[in-house]
């Protein structure tokens, strides 16, 4: 099956034994096509001993550790074809990952994302609200991991409105204003984890806006969250006491597979796309731990071919919560991302090895 024909499927409709026999099909076309033309990819495998030839299963795909794209150059494009540059959000000082694109590429990811989207929000654009500020699009060939997420969602919305201010103040007579525009309308509402928190659920009183119309679709930042003891449960509990609002779907995705979201369902697991898939594995052997068992996430995506990001070894633990058999009906495998692991720094034997060829390069 091709990638295009993949991605018309209707999204979790495929059970679990067909989708694993086609994306390891993509995925071992996919490491070949990384080996040809990406140098220091070809240097790591062969440090590793892989073959792609012989991939025959998802768990067999060798994963790059998320850390190298922090601190390599790892395209499969020539420089004068790079479309865009996407970088991982990061604390400042700290080294960000760098994601290369070409123009097609970027289309790829953008199409993959409205396959997603489309099946949680309807193929109708809806009013958007964006937790955020105008200023985070500021910059055009290079771009942040928050920003190519609100590009990535605008898609979905219209008469966009960025609710928050260059100083990260919620602009309440804007906001207002615009609700009361929209007071027949469902309407979409973006922002990351942390930001929806801060300056949405936080700036306001209870019953200053009624946001029962709203979808909240929000991702990334839960690490701050834990950090003040804000559960799951608690900060969808705060929302719809404060806003009123009670349809939030969070979902876990990340600069290094852009376009690739595992989307939370009515039932508070997380689902793989048709064109994704996770391997969990144990830190301390790297073996692949049994469905229900904690461990280190392997995301795999059908979709990078500008650089070498298809099967990236996570710094997030992650569980299995179900395969093809979730309650809310959808097919595939149910996830839970349980947050990083302690201070991020995965030293097994395949980042090892992985440093030091390219090192010795």
């Amino acid at each position: 099956m091709q990638l295009d024909e993949l991605m018309s499927l209707e999204q979790y409709s495929l059970p679990q034994r067909e989708k694993q026999a086609i994306l390891t099909e993509r995925l071992r076309q996919l490491t070949l096509l990384h080996r040809d033309r990406c140098d220091p990819y070809r240097r790591i495998l062969s440090a590793l001993g892989q073959e792609p030839e012989e991939i025959d299963s998802l768990p067999e795909v060798p994963a790059l550790p998320v850390g190298l794209f922090k601190s390599h150059t790892l395209r499969s494009i020539p420089e004068d074809q790079v479309f865009k540059v996407v970088t991982s959000s990061g604390t400042t000082g700290a080294a960000v990952s760098h994601v290369y694109l070409d123009a097609a590429a970027a289309q790829f990811q953008i199409h993959a994302l409205a396959g997603v989207m489309t099946h949680w929000l309807g193929a109708r654009r809806l009013p958007m609200l964006v937790i955020d500020a105008r200023s985070t699009l500021r910059e055009r060939n290079t771009v942040s991991a928050r920003g190519a997420g609100i590009i990535g969602m605008a898609t979905f919305g219209r008469d966009h409105l960025f609710a928050v201010d260059d100083d990260m103040r919620l602009d309440r007579d804007a906001l207002a204003a615009w609700l009361k525009g929209h007071s027949d309308s469902p309407i979409l509402i973006f922002g990351f984890t942390f930001m929806i928190w801060q300056h949405l659920v936080g700036a306001l009183e209870p019953g200053e806006v009624d946001l029962q119309n709203a979808i909240l679709i929000h991702s990334g930042g839960w690490k701050k969250l834990t950090d003040l003891a804000v559960a799951a449960d608690e900060y969808k509990a705060e929302l719809a006491r404060v806003t009123g609002l009670r349809r939030v779907h969070n979902f876990y995705g990340m600069a290094e597979q852009i376009g690739t979201v595992f989307v939370e369902c009515e039932r508070g697991f997380l689902h793989a796309p048709n064109a994704a898939d996770v391997v969990v594995r144990d830190p301390a052997t790297w073996e692949v731990v049994a469905d229900g068992e904690v461990g280190v996430a392997q995301t795999l995506s059908a979709l990078p071919e500008s650089y070498p990001g298809h099967s990236v070894l996570t710094e997030d633990f992650a569980r299995v919560e179900a395969v093809d058999d979730c309650p809310c009906g959808r097919r595939g495998k149910t996830v839970s991302f349980l947050g990083r692991v302690p201070e991020a720094d995965l030293r097994g034997c395949s980042d090892v090895q992985a440093r030091e060829a390219l090192a010795a390069a």
